[in-house]
């Protein structure tokens, strides 16, 4: 059964165009107002493409550019939520409909279920836990993070070019289900911080571990999309921050941007998504260092 949410159906299409708006009209902000949000959509777009073509999340995008709007912290994480539900949950979709039409029997891929669940369930324990006892982000943590990433970024560059390849790992060791506990735990936390982290954490580990590159970009788009689901809740119904002009356009370009970037992936051998998501790596730790 094909994925329906594809940009080469024209159901999805005037479906998706209608359901856009639904959103613009019954918005309480005057359409000449909502207007100069529009550019939105290609941050939205862009922002979509890289998070689900690597797995690290777009709120790497989102952020840096609400900040030089003037939003307040919570108010730039809130939106980043909000955004990131509507492409993180495309993407999500698209990945799950990737692996039940052609990779349900494949032997590299038998750990995707198995890998989603238990760091999803630890990821929202991590979110929750942040939220729950109102735990604060450590003052250098964003800076951390950043190096972290620009570090990662130039040890997979090194290893596509000095390592010789190895063959691809499929099975799942109790070492494994440790750390994807821990990542989860961790990177739910960074998540409800920064609004990104266990995705990148995750797709970081298992590309360092030689699973498929593909599989480890599917399984941390989806817990990404779970994790930011789980938290959004936090944004709306318990500290109300989210910037709903901004998400009107960005949310409807980020699912555009979702459903391209398995396109995109596909479209690059192993190799090359490596080093795809090693740039990817280094603008996070770039632009976060500079922020």
């Amino acid at each position: 059964m094909n994925n329906p949410i594809r940009l080469s159906n024209p159901y999805f299409i005037l479906s998706f165009i209608f359901c856009w708006f639904i959103l613009l009209y019954f918005s309480p902000v005057a359409w000449l107002v909502l207007i100069d949000y529009a550019p939105f959509s290609f941050l939205g777009a862009l922002g979509a493409i890289f998070a689900n073509s690597t797995g690290a999340g777009g709120g790497v995008v989102f952020i840096p550019m609400f900040n030089e709007l003037g939003f307040v912290e919570q108010q730039s994480i809130a939106t980043s939520f909000a955004i990131q539900c509507f492409g993180m949950t495309a993407g999500a979709i698209t990945w799950w409909s990737h692996y039940q039409t052609q990779k349900t029997e494949l032997r590299l891929w038998q750990g995707f279920k198995r890998i989603i669940s238990i760091t999803s369930i630890t990821s929202i324990i991590g979110l929750w836990l942040v939220y729950g006892f109102d735990i604060e982000s450590p003052s250098s943590l964003h800076q951390s993070f950043s190096w972290f990433s620009l570090v990662l970024g130039l040890f997979i560059i090194v290893t596509v070019y000095l390592l010789k390849p190895h063959r691809e790992r499929s099975q799942l060791y109790a070492f494994d289900w440790f750390v994807l506990s821990a990542i989860g735990i961790f990177g739910g936390a960074m998540t409800a911080w920064l609004s990104v982290g266990v995705g990148e954490l995750l797709a970081i580990y298992l590309i360092l571990r030689r699973f498929d590159i593909s599989m480890a970009v599917s399984t941390a788009v989806i817990v990404s999309a779970i994790t930011v689901w789980a938290g959004i809740w936090q944004h709306t119904a318990v500290d109300y921050q989210v910037y709903w002009q901004v998400v009107i356009f960005a949310g409807p370009g980020a699912v555009l941007g979702g459903i391209f970037a398995k396109t995109l992936v596909e479209h690059l051998s192993a190799t090359r998504l490596k080093l795809f998501f090693a740039f990817w790596l280094l603008v996070i730790g770039i632009v976060g260092i500079k922020v």
